[in-house]
């Protein structure tokens, strides 16, 4: 068996590679990982609208009563929500049943520690190897030990929703905003807080029915919001993910206001009001060059990170930066949450915009977004992490680093889990880019061609 955590948790189709039986092994070798002391451990468990959620949710529940935790159910309710609950009821580790963006057919597992953070390598490590080696944390405990599942105090939704209006104190009153929940987890979330700031709501994607989480809706299908947006003449559009820690934006225009933007745009705001911290924001390689210039272009400096918002994060807590992210729309704001949340994002998003005495297009279109092309180079997976080694190839890229000076970029990134090297180039010229990305790719391919398989 290989790993079983990828980068956001464990994944897979449900009831095929993510079974029952495994979602049971997680719940007991999570707990046990994961307990704070010799205490009884108490473990909450989130979920979004798929239809194996109940599955899982039961699976993984059986598996920390066995080992003699108990078990809160917080029903369907976004990722991040999980997070900030997990701390709000001092419990030992959060689970959210997830598959984020993914089509229905697909779930996932993911866990929060007991300060609301998702977890590091190392305890991911832990709980993989007593699964993979077959120790059982069990002990076959009876009687009186064995765990139960317990009532939750308060709504989770409603505590929930109660922190996302302490992070503003905005009025929406008069203002149309269309929110698209992607028929996931933030169906009625996200209706409730934007109903409580007196906005005029258009709601879609808020009919959950098991399967149709993420299809044709939500952050990765804003097609139809962007009409709806203008068939209503709105302020501004909000789309989610399925989990609800994503946000991408649609201008009064109808146009897309990706992760990047969001992030300027907030930054920004933040500075102008003195609170931004050290004048800094996080972002991954993939940032755009507009990006950078823009955030630059305003006092701002910009740490960047590898890929994936758990190495945000990582780079945050080291330098103490309070908003950071990806073009995804996946943004943390640090001084009210410890993971991406969609709808959190949103508010400061819209915060910005009524601040600024501007439209949400206007805003936008300060930020000059570079065109990117994107070119796989399909080599042979040996050479993947020394390709930089050949004079050829290394003068071939000093070339074109030279040919885009002070206009654009180069990112060559290896993938980790194909025979193929990315080559990403930004600039103001895209003919001119795409040649270049073109050449290169093609002179990667001629020197490190793939084996044919006999």
């Amino acid at each position: 068996m290989g790993r079983l955590f990828g980068t956001d948790g464990v994944r897979g189709v449900a009831n095929r590679e993510l079974t029952p039986e495994l979602a049971f092994n997680l719940g007991k070798a999570g707990t046990f990982v994961l307990k704070k002391n010799q205490e009884r451990p108490t473990i909450i468990i989130g979920k979004d609208t798929r239809v194996s959620g109940d599955l899982l949710e039961n699976a993984i529940a059986a598996g920390i009563l066995a080992v003699g935790g108990n078990v809160i159910k917080l029903g369907v309710i976004p990722t991040p929500a999980v997070a900030y609950l997990t701390k709000f009821y001092h419990a030992d580790a959060g689970i959210v049943i997830s598959a984020s963006h993914n089509t229905f057919e697909y779930n996932g597992i993911k866990f929060f520690n007991g300060e609301g953070f998702k977890l590091d390598d190392l305890l991911e490590e832990k709980i993989e190897d007593i699964i993979i080696s077959g120790v059982d944390v069990n002990a076959h405990i009876i009687g009186d030990e064995i765990g139960k599942c317990l009532d939750a105090e308060e709504s989770a939704l409603e505590l929930y929703a109660k922190h996302l209006l302490t992070t503003t104190a905005i009025s929406l009153k008069g203002k149309k905003i269309v929110l698209d929940c992607a028929n996931g987890a933030a169906y009625k979330v996200a209706e409730k807080v934007y109903e409580a700031l007196g906005a005029d709501i258009v709601l879609m994607g808020n009919l959950p029915n098991g399967v149709n989480i993420n299809h044709e809706c939500g952050s990765t299908h804003t097609e139809a919001l962007q009409e709806k947006v203008l068939e209503e003449g709105a302020f501004l559009g909000l789309a989610f993910d399925g989990d609800a820690d994503r946000l991408i934006a649609i201008d009064e225009l109808g146009r897309v206001v990706d992760g990047d933007k969001t992030i300027a745009i907030c930054a920004k705001h933040l500075k102008d009001r003195g609170l931004l911290k050290d004048d800094l924001v996080t972002a991954t390689v993939m940032s755009n060059i507009g990006f950078h210039k823009y955030m630059n272009g305003n006092g701002v400096s910009v740490d960047v990170t590898g890929v994936g918002d758990r190495y945000v994060l990582e780079r945050m807590l080291e330098t103490g930066c309070i908003i950071g992210g990806e073009q995804s729309g996946h943004i943390i704001f640090l001084n009210h949450t410890t993971t991406g949340d969609g709808v959190l994002s949103s508010l400061q998003l819209v915060e910005a915009v009524l601040e600024s005495n501007k439209t949400l297009s206007k805003l936008s279109d300060e930020i000059k977004i570079y065109p990117q092309v994107l070119i796989n180079a399909r080599i042979n997976s040996d050479y993947k992490k020394t390709y930089m080694q050949n004079p050829e190839i290394a003068l071939a890229i000093d070339e074109v680093e030279k040919a885009l000076l002070g206009d654009g970029r180069l990112l060559i990134r290896p993938s980790g889990t194909e025979p193929l090297v990315r080559v990403m180039l930004e600039g103001s010229d895209l003919d001119k880019i795409t040649e270049l990305a073109n050449n290169l790719a093609k002179l990667l391919e001629e020197k490190f061609p793939v084996e044919e398989k006999r």
